[in-house]
């Protein structure tokens, strides 16, 4: 593992500090709050530990409620709601500053045997010969903000390439769907519950602004206010993290300073892995401009 996945995952992993009660560091990407995904991955770990193991989780629902501060760690309060015959419930409670930040309610379910179908991949190109967001964002060095230069263009645990590019500072209006590849940048161990934890962590990139595709507009423009808003997950199988997954996402709608957007993640097997829904928060701020 490279030092940054090394750090990531030490990062989803937590400290246990009580009976259903758990500690996580925070880390800054240089956003105005703290990365929606941190919480999300930690949440999902907090409430997988407290879970039998032969239950793993199928989905996850939750709620941003306050901006986060990524200078502080993040406590997780676990209530186990339900241990049923086949599914356990988790509820869990990010809290900094004694304030809840995001909650979210999980849920378990042992593996079983049942009717299957899926959607279809989209037929996109290859991750081999793209550039990573990394390199992309080289190439505006010198238009990023200085406080976040350093942050947006260092090494990163999840690999990113898009096969949709968008110029951040000049966008322009389009079809609201994106697909962009992406995978951690290094081996991990053979550990199913630690590659749901990743999915969930890197899910949060990029789900919001494909509502934004339509409207010429994008996050790094000083005059957009962007936050998420809600967030649900669903696995579908078992995956690994450290391979190519293609996230192919959607906006069917905007409105009321508001997007709504969809995802489907799939292997490079054309299975499909996970699903995500998102509500954010996507208001023009001609005051900031």
């Amino acid at each position: 593992m490279s030092h940054v996945l090394d750090d990531l995952v030490d990062l989803l992993s937590l400290e246990s500090i009580e009976e259903n009660l758990f500690r996580g560091r925070s880390q800054d990407l240089g956003f105005r709050q703290l990365y929606g995904g941190q919480v999300l991955g930690q949440s999902l770990s907090a409430a997988s530990q407290t879970v039998e193991e032969d239950r793993h989780v199928h989905s996850l629902h939750g709620y941003f409620l306050r901006p986060g501060d990524a200078s502080m760690p993040v406590v997780y309060s676990v209530d186990r709601v339900r241990d049923g015959g086949s599914f356990s419930t988790r509820r869990v409670t990010a809290i900094q500053k004694g304030k809840p930040i995001f909650t979210c309610s999980a849920s378990f379910q042992y593996d079983e045997q049942g009717f299957e179908h899926q959607a279809q991949m989209p037929e996109v190109v290859g991750p081999e010969n793209l550039a990573t967001e990394v390199e992309l964002a080289s190439t505006l060095a010198d238009r990023l903000p200085e406080r976040i230069r350093d942050k947006v263009l260092c090494a990163k645990p999840i690999e990113i390439r898009p096969v949709t590019e968008r110029d951040p500072y000049n966008p322009k209006a389009g079809d609201p769907v994106k697909y962009v590849w992406f995978r951690a940048d290094g081996t991990l161990p053979d550990m199913p519950a630690l590659h749901k934890y990743l999915l969930a962590y890197a899910s949060d990139f990029g789900l919001l602004t494909t509502s934004l595709m339509p409207h010429g507009k994008s996050v790094w423009q000083r005059d957009m206010q962007i936050a998420s808003l809600d967030h649900s997950l669903w696995f579908h199988r078992n995956l690994r993290a450290d391979e190519w997954l293609l996230y192919a996402t959607d906006s069917p709608w905007a409105g009321n300073a508001r997007g709504f957007n969809r995802g489907s993640i799939f292997n490079r097997a054309g299975q499909l892995v996970a699903s995500s829904s998102q509500e954010g928060l996507i208001r023009h701020r001609e005051d900031w401009a």
